[in-house]
Order: structure tokens, then C-alpha cells, then sequence
């Protein structure tokens, strides 16, 4: 299989909002290649179909808006609260692709729906979460994909990959509700 994560319309992105080879994108590069090559692995166990080329390019642009929010340990000076990374990347990929021609709509729906095992706007609301109250819950397999695969990496720390039960421990963490979600994308790819 060819190095699909950097398909030359992805760098072109990437470089386009990181052009610098700074600690921030060099932060984003490794994590995301490392929820593309995870996201990959998954795939190629799974029996469900999956698009790989929007899998290897949703894993490699789904944190591209970490930019625009706050959040100094992880180099990002942005505005934003952290919570709106994904939202922010979404209308960053809309506002590219419209100004270059392109359709994104397929990687925007993945930045935004990639937190956690994804939001409800109930879970927005009652968390008094930064974040408008809507469901932002990922619906494709390739959406799902990416989430999963965003699960097992950190921006922070050693940046190594967690096992399933730390992964499965850091989502109790947020309540039953996200938790069942990511057991059940966990199960809808084969995964037991």
C-alpha cells in the first residue's frame, strides 16, 4: 500500500495552515500519523468497508485546527478554548476548500466529530461545555475510524500508544454514556 497519509493534497493542506517547521506542527505531524497508521491497522483487521483514502486523510487532518484554540502545553496559542479544535478544523477545511476548489466536506465532518467518542448536544449542554449545542457525534465508518484510532495517542506526555484498557479507562472517565459509545464503535469494526 502506497504512503497514502501524504497524499499530496493533505501536505499541501497541512502546510498551508502550519508553514512553518515549528514544535506545534511538528507535534500535529506525529500524532497524526500515528492515528493514521493506527487507523489503518484497524482497518485492515476489520471486516467493515472502509474508504481508506478519506480514512488516512481524515486521521492525517482531524487535529488541524489546534492551531486557533489555547492550549500552551502542546505549543498552541490560539483563541479558542481546546473543546473547539475540531470545530475550528472543520471551518478551516471548509474555508481552504472553497478558496482552492476542492471538496473537504468529508474531512471537516471528521474534525468535528472526532472528540471523545464524539458529543451530544445534551452532553454539551449539561457539561456547560464551550461548544455549541449540537450532536457531534461521528456517523461514517471512516469518521468512526478516526475517532477510535485518535483514542490510542496524546499530543502530550510520551506520545506512545495506549493500550485498549487505558484507552477503555480514560473514557470512563467522562461518564457511562461516552464510554458505551466508544464500545460500541469498538464493536460495530469486528473488535471484541
Amino acid at each position: 500500500m502506497k504512503n497514502i497519509e501524504f497524499l499530496p493534497e493533505i501536505k499541501m493542506i497541512i502546510d498551508h495552515f502550519y508553514p512553518e517547521d515549528d514544535d506545534l506542527k511538528r507535534t500535529l505531524l506525529k500524532h497524526s500519523c500515528q492515528v493514521c497508521r493506527k487507523a489503518l491497522e484497524l482497518a485492515a483487521k476489520s471486516s467493515e468497508t472502509v474508504d481508506l483514502e478519506i480514512v488516512s486523510g481524515g486521521a492525517m487532518l482531524h487535529d488541524i485546527g489546534i492551531r486557533r484554540c489555547h492550549a500552551p502545553g502542546i505549543c498552541c496559542t490560539g483563541q479558542l478554548p481546546y473543546l473547539w479544535h475540531g470545530l475550528a478544523g472543520a471551518e478551516m477545511l471548509e474555508q481552504y476548500g472553497i478558496g482552492h476548489n476542492m471538496d473537504l466536506k468529508v474531512f471537516a465532518r471528521i474534525c468535528a466529530r472526532h472528540t471523545g467518542s464524539g458529543l451530544t448536544a445534551e452532553e454539551i449542554i449539561s457539561g456547560k461545555l464551550p461548544l455549541p449545542a449540537v450532536d457531534l457525534l461521528p456517523e461514517t465508518p471512516e469518521e468512526k475510524l478516526v475517532c477510535l484510532a485518535d483514542k490510542f495517542f496524546s499530543k502530550s506526555g510520551d506520545m506512545e500508544e495506549k493500550s485498549f484498557e487505558a484507552v477503555r479507562r480514560s473514557m470512563e472517565k467522562f461518564g457511562a454514556e461516552p464510554l458505551r459509545r466508544f464500545d460500541e464503535m469498538w464493536n460495530y469494526f469486528g473488535f471484541v
